[in-house]
Formats: C-alpha cells, sequence, structure tokens
C-alpha cells in the first residue's frame, strides 16, 4: 500500500538533479485502469500513461521535481511540488504545481491528476513577454 513515505521515496527516485527521469519503478504502482489528467490532456489506461511518460522524457533535455509537500487523507495523496524542465531549444522553466493520487481498494494509483499553469510559469521565462502575459491574464481574469 502507497503512502506519504513511499511516494515521496519512489518519486525522488524518478527524477534525477542531471538528465532524463525513469519512472520505471513506479510504473508497477498504477493500475491497467488508470485515469491521468492535468491541464493539456486526459489520458485513460496504463500504457497510455506510460506513452505519454515516455515523450516527456524525449522532448525533455533534463527533468527535475523537487517535492515540497505531501500529504494523505484515507486514499487520496496529495503532493506539491516544483518541476524544473529544460527543453532542448529553450531556457529552464520552473512549473509550480500539485499532484493528486487516488488508490483503489488494492492500493494501487486508479486515478492522477496534476494542477498546474503551464503557460504561465513557461511565458514567465521569455523576456518582456512574461510580464506582458501576466498583465494580460490580471487585466482579463483579475
Amino acid at each position: 500500500m502507497l503512502t506519504i513515505d513511499s511516494v515521496a521515496d519512489l518519486w525522488s527516485k524518478t527524477y534525477n538533479t542531471h538528465g532524463k527521469p525513469d519512472w520505471e519503478h513506479i510504473f508497477p504502482y498504477y493500475h491497467q485502469d488508470m485515469v491521468f489528467q492535468d491541464s493539456v490532456q486526459r489520458i485513460e489506461g496504463k500504457e497510455e500513461f506510460i506513452e505519454m511518460c515516455n515523450r516527456l522524457t524525449r522532448r525533455c533535455k533534463e527533468l527535475e521535481m523537487k517535492i515540497l509537500s505531501i500529504a494523505q487523507n484515507d486514499n487520496v495523496i496529495l503532493m506539491e511540488w516544483i518541476m524544473t524542465m529544460q527543453f532542448k531549444r529553450n531556457p529552464t522553466s520552473d512549473l509550480h504545481g500539485t499532484t493528486k493520487l487516488v488508490l483503489n481498494e488494492g492500493g494501487m494509483i486508479i486515478e492522477q491528476r496534476d494542477y498546474y499553469d503551464l503557460w504561465g510559469d513557461i511565458f514567465d521565462n521569455i523576456p518582456r513577454f512574461g510580464k506582458a502575459y501576466r498583465r494580460f491574464m490580471k487585466r482579463k481574469f483579475g
């Protein structure tokens, strides 16, 4: 059964300090019928999830994750994190986010939902554009 200690340990081994991530050791904890969703996509099934992880690995020159906090309530585990991504031709971008893992009766991950502001965190790293984006967002939504 996954706990906050085992999740923190497993996820800390996923993202090394320099280079590409390796998710192989966490895939066994995902149920075949799991659902993943983030601000970009919704994926159903473990095989599709594995393919998505492999695409992200190929696109990134480096990928790191720092877990800031983790908590559990019954079958739900929440993690707050900062993911640092460096794409092949772009500067490093920090994404600030949260992951919600839902465990089934057998203790396997049946649902993963990642929450983050993809465009805002990436645009913040583009000179002048980041400030213009934030002004636009504040004017339209704030």
